[in-house]
């Protein structure tokens, strides 16, 4: 008998890519089934011939056109100028803290089917698979974080005067948020990606953008493992940094202006002094590379072709024997 995994998604006239709301939780809307069909052998086997698997994609009346998604929480608040999405892959094969191809390919399926639409995507550190090279645009530079390459291919798409969207989970990204580059973050709780703005950021942090690397410099960051200030001057938190961000602007200007006169009470200003080249060494480690190697290319900007969206997302599902596993 076919065993399927039965995958949520948004009911006609829903967007499955929902706002994030100011404390950064997406807003949950109706949904309505996608089924992943496969037919496994009987027993368990990674050999892609020993199962055959099949997508329904949802109906044309579910597909958004960029009109139905203008003006949604400023998903598309310049719509004179085209978007060009970056997908970070490697966090979206993962489901908590194991590897998850059945995780991928639904995530992959609701950004195709509602997110990126026929917008053109580059995809950045993929699985090493020709069917999606004849999809999408496949990106791997060996020797650099996919985060990097994205970094610095958004610099160049942005002075080709498109706008950015990038696809991750990646706090890292947030540094690079402006007015032309946002975010589109899976939320597992909800099975939907939620787009994150610069109004998003604001509302949460309280500064501006510009400053996260900065303020991160202070706050150190577990994941990278790199800690904050904290561990060697207790009483600098959060609302003294991103005091003195406000005023100065970015770590290097703070760090500068500090050398030659006191920018605040005698505790701040001895920890800049003092722990200077700690915050700098801080910065060199969070900040995202923009001189890898690597060039855009004009055909990478075409507006996709989505007809065969269903039938690669399919193949992909038959060539690792995905067999409906949650």
């Amino acid at each position: 008998m076919p065993t399927s995994l039965t995958l949520p998604l948004p009911a006609v006239g829903a967007v499955a890519a929902s706002p994030v709301t100011a404390a950064g939780v997406a807003t949950p809307h109706r949904s309505r089934a996608l089924r992943f069909v496969a037919t496994p052998a009987a027993t368990a086997s990674s050999s892609p011939s020993t199962s055959t698997s099949a997508v329904s994609s949802a109906p044309p009346s579910a597909r958004h056109s960029r009109k139905d998604l203008a003006g949604r929480d400023g998903a598309l608040s310049e719509r004179t100028k085209p978007r060009v999405f970056f997908l970070d892959v490697n966090p979206l094969c993962f489901r908590g803290s194991q590897r998850s191809l059945s995780a991928f390919a639904r995530w992959l399926a609701l950004f195709f089917a509602h997110v990126s639409l026929r917008d053109p995507v580059v995809a950045v550190e993929f699985l090493n698979l020709t069917i999606w090279k004849r999809h999408i645009q496949v990106v791997r530079v060996h020797g650099y974080e996919a985060d990097d390459v994205v970094a610095t291919l958004t610099e160049q798409v942005l002075r080709k005067g498109y706008r950015v969207v990038i696809a991750s989970p990646d706090k890292d990204f947030k540094q690079l948020i402006s007015e032309d580059v946002q975010l589109v973050i899976p939320i597992p709780e909800i099975g939907r990606w939620s787009f994150y703005t610069l109004r998003h950021y604001v509302a949460q942090y309280k500064c501006d953008p510009t400053a996260d690397l900065s303020l991160r410099c202070f706050m150190g960051d577990e994941a990278d493992g790199v800690p904050g200030i904290q561990h060697l001057v207790p009483g600098f938190g959060r609302k003294t940094a991103v005091k003195l961000l406000q005023k100065h602007g970015s770590l290097e200007n703070l760090l500068n202006t500090a050398a030659i006169r006191t920018v605040g009470k005698d505790y701040a200003q001895d920890a800049l002094t003092k722990h200077a080249d700690y915050l700098r060494k801080n910065y060199e480690i969070l900040s995202l590379k923009r001189d890898v190697n690597v060039q855009l290319d004009d055909s990478w900007l075409s507006t996709r072709n989505t007809c065969n969206d269903t039938s690669v997302l399919s193949d992909f599902i038959h060539k690792f024997n995905i067999e409906g596993r949650s």
